[in-house]
């Protein structure tokens, strides 16, 4: 039986990553890889239905050994990995024993992870850490949950005494790029509800993400010889800016924590002649988050009459909701993974996503399903890094939840 942490070495080997705006699914083929090699892993430790679909998902159920009704339940993660940073030939390293300093990631490149921006690091004196050579990010988010729920499916398979209903098991294709969800069969993988295994730091349960959209704003000008522009010249650039400085000052990423919403510019490209802006818009918050795109269309009506009709246009689609009202009629799934880790002497904490997951959208497609830790930290860069110790840990939690709902 393999080691948590040896299933997760070996999944992060395997490029899985997604990529934005594309016009198939998945995304990227070479995330069927990784489904692939699950699928016969599953099929290797009993998991005699496991299977892949069309679109790369991966099912998988281990029956119920109770004569008792238990409910069912399903463990959800996601296979590829963000396009924020490369992921391919990810050389992960253990850093054994951690001393509570500094790690030298890349010496020759001079990468180094500091406890100064990493305060967290110090939680891990004594642990082994897995990181990086700090040129790709490692892929904890997210094949540490894949790996702890691969180490969860062996350990109950092997342990038949451990009575248990029917556990549901997906393994999901681009969560990263926001449609992880777009064609999981919710009827058939039959859970009554779910956890997806896709968070941090050990402890952590969510049950509360933000309300997301994402926005493009189209700024179109006028270009003529600048010896000659008097009165002409139309500058698209000038009045994205002017755009860019109409929203509110702290309502970025970088000054909000929490419970606080943002509108992150993402990318702006342009000349003269157009200009174009791309924003995301987040909040957990639903009255906030709709002033929140409100807004991007009072600025667009301002500058479109300040500046000529058609001058500023702005293109908004909503991207996922905030699952909590999705999961607080079927709360005892958070009271139970509390619970869990209570008897486990793992201090829960409940806290928000400051971002989304796949359990968001299967909440509103008719599969509560909030999300647990991993143990992973400094997700989709290069000073990503994870704990042995958590991981196993977190495949204790999952085992202990099986356990209580068989009670």
């Amino acid at each position: 039986m393999l080691k948590v942490h040896e299933r997760f070495l070996n999944y992060v080997a395997i490029d899985t990553q997604s990529v934005d705006n594309s016009d198939c699914f998945p995304s990227s083929e070479k995330q069927k890889n990784l489904a692939s090699i699950l699928v016969k892993e599953m099929k290797n430790i009993g998991i005699s239905d496991a299977d892949m679909d069309n679109y790369g998902y991966v099912y998988g159920s281990i029956p119920g050994n109770s004569v008792k009704p238990i409910p069912t339940i399903g463990f959800i993660a996601h296979m590829d990995t963000s396009p924020d940073m490369p992921g391919d030939n990810v050389k992960a390293k253990i850093v054994k024993n951690y001393d509570g300093k500094d790690i030298v990631l890349n010496k020759e490149k001079n990468i180094v992870m500091k406890t100064d921006m990493f305060e967290h690091m110090q939680n891990y004196i004594g642990q082994d850490l897995i990181v990086t050579d700090g040129t790709t990010l490692l892929g904890a988010d997210n094949k540490a949950g894949i790996a702890e729920i691969m180490s969860l499916a062996e350990f109950l398979i092997n342990n038949p005494d451990i009575k248990h209903g029917t556990i549901k098991i997906a393994f999901t294709p681009d969560e990263e790029v926001g449609s992880g969800a777009e064609h999981f069969n919710v009827e058939n993988f039959g859970a009554d509800f779910a956890y997806t295994v896709d968070g941090g730091r050990l402890g952590e349960i969510e049950y509360e993400n933000f309300n997301a959209a994402s926005a493009k704003v189209i700024i179109n000008g006028i270009n003529i010889h600048p010896g000659s522009a008097k009165n002409k010249m139309k500058n698209s650039i000038l009045i994205a800016i002017e755009f860019q400085q109409m929203l509110p000052i702290f309502e970025t990423p970088a000054n909000t924590e929490n419970y606080e919403g943002f509108n992150h510019l993402c990318d702006i490209c342009g000349s003269v002649e157009e200009t174009k802006l791309s924003y995301i818009i987040r909040d957990h918050d639903a009255n906030k988050f709709k002033a929140k795109k409100d807004r991007f269309f009072k600025i667009a009506d301002y500058l479109n009459e300040k500046y000529g009709s058609d001058t500023v246009v702005v293109e908004l689609k909503d991207s996922y909701l905030n699952m909590k009202e999705m999961v607080l009629p079927h709360i005892h799934i958070v009271e139970t993974a509390v619970k869990a880790m209570k008897e486990l002497n793992i201090e829960p904490e409940i806290c928000p996503i400051r971002g989304g997951t796949d359990g968001a959208r299967l909440s509103y497609m008719g599969l509560p399903c909030p999300n647990l830790c991993t143990g992973g930290h400094n997700f989709h860069g290069k000073y990503e890094y994870i704990s042995i110790q958590s991981m196993e840990s977190v495949v204790e939690i999952l085992t202990k939840i099986v356990e209580l709902y068989a009670k």
